[in-house]
């Protein structure tokens, strides 16, 4: 008799009486079972500590605690609960039965023994543990299906809310920013032919009236020539900054086809890095945030750029927060934060390379080893899901085949390196 994965099936009997040991070890070891023997309750406790049986045959009537109190005992262990117990008794009337199902055990044998008997409950109560172990490992493999499907429809929604908000933002800033950008150069070319017809005016009329030479004085005409085209010109880095916002979130949070597409990959984090601006800048708390672009010559790559940007946003969000945690304590004078993005070509020029590096607070390796696990988080409570780097490894190595690690030195710093294939469609 074999269980699962090739494994023979070990047997405990607790027994005090030498004889009925004798009598079913053998009949069990004929069988092929291997088996395991313990005169008493409390050694049988003992035992199944340091190794976990299959079965456990048990008498009844037995000195010290009795074969009820060892199977209680059993039960409240969550270490042991699971394990099938069968009574063994010369007990047969029905309410010592009762108390010993009630307590959790799966069977009864009654005394004197029949040999085919004890080994056809043995049989099919190990047959039943298997299938239960099978049920249970179906159930365990279908609930993580189940949450890995969870997290798609999460990550899906998330994406589609963002685009939804951005395609109406967009639209709602387009009308104004093209108008205020299509009409500044012609209002700086008003000004300037005003400016003229005042010279000009100013050439054939030296002597002005009173009047008009104290309003000149006043509103400063000449300081006002040469700074109001300095005016228009800010106001149309203003414009330009506002369509480059506009266009970063439009290129951050791009709809997904259900094919990959042809992308830069260096759009993409700029974009990330636009939208995040406003948490690199200097603080009360802390120096603004340098971000160091080391970008190589790469091609573009089939990808779902929108679900890359994600990944992009996540990891650049979690360096800024490992910077501000590690800015703790420190005067101004002394916080020095980076991040550094570093993007090439592999050996073999079929991947590229993606690293992202903070001088932040780092991470142990107890962390490291959990930090891709779903629902894990080093953040407090109601600041972190522990879905992020989850789904940034799905979408990294399920949706595009990629790898994505991990490199960390609690209180230096931390770097993921994300690698691609350029074509993997």
């Amino acid at each position: 008799m074999t269980m699962a994965k090739g494994l023979t099936s070990l047997i405990l009997i607790v027994d005090d009486t030498p004889t009925n040991l004798d009598v079913i070890s053998e009949a069990l070891s004929n069988e092929g079972y291997k088996v395991a023997i313990a005169t008493s309750g409390e050694r049988a406790l003992q035992q199944v500590e340091r190794r976990s049986p299959d079965l456990i045959l048990l008498d009844v009537m037995m000195p010290g605690i009795d074969g009820f109190e060892t199977c209680q005992r059993l039960k409240a262990n969550a270490k042991t609960s699971h394990i099938p117990v069968i009574f063994m008794t010369a007990l047969t009337d029905v309410d010592h039965k009762v108390k010993g199902l009630k307590l959790g055990a799966v069977d009864y044998i009654t005394k004197p023994f029949q040999e085919e008997e004890v080994l056809a409950r043995v049989k099919t109560h190990l047959q039943l543990r298997l299938l239960t172990q099978n049920l249970e490992a179906q159930v365990a493999e279908k609930t993580a299906q189940l949450r890995k499907s969870q997290i798609q429809v999460i990550q899906s929604e998330k994406m589609s809310a963002l685009g939804n908000l951005v395609a109406g933002v967009a639209h709602e800033i387009n009308n104004p920013v093209t108008f205020l950008s299509g009409n500044i150069q012609p209002a700086l070319d008003y000004i300037n032919d005003l400016f003229g017809l005042i010279d000009l005016v100013q050439e054939k009329y030296p002597q002005l009236h009173p009047k008009i030479k104290e309003e000149i004085e006043n509103i400063d005409l000449g300081y006002m020539r040469e700074d109001l085209p300095k005016l228009v010109g800010s106001m149309r880095e203003g414009v330009k900054r506002i369509k480059d916002i506009s266009t970063s979130l439009r290129t951050f949070s791009r709809a997904d086809t259900d094919r990959p597409v042809s992308c830069d990959i260096h759009d993409g984090i700029d974009s990330t890095i636009m939208i995040l601006k406003h948490r690199l800048k200097a603080n009360d708390n802390r120096p603004e945030i340098k971000v160091i672009k080391n970008y190589g010559n790469l091609p573009q790559i089939e990808c779902y750029v929108g679900q890359l940007n994600q990944v992009f946003m996540n990891l650049l969000s979690n360096a800024i927060d490992a910077l501000e945690e590690s800015n703790k304590g420190l005067s101004y004078e002394e916080i020095v934060n980076e991040i550094t993005i570093k993007t090439e070509l592999s050996e073999d020029e079929k991947q590229v390379i993606i690293r992202i590096k903070d001088n932040g607070i780092g991470m142990s390796t107890e962390v490291i080893t959990k930090i891709f696990e779903h629902l894990f988080t080093t953040k407090g409570v109601g600041k972190g899901t522990g879905l992020g780097l989850a789904i940034a490894r799905q979408i990294i190595v399920e949706k595009h085949g990629g790898t994505i690690d991990v490199n960390s030195d609690l209180g230096k710093g931390s770097e993921f390196i994300i690698t691609l294939p350029i074509n993997n469609y």
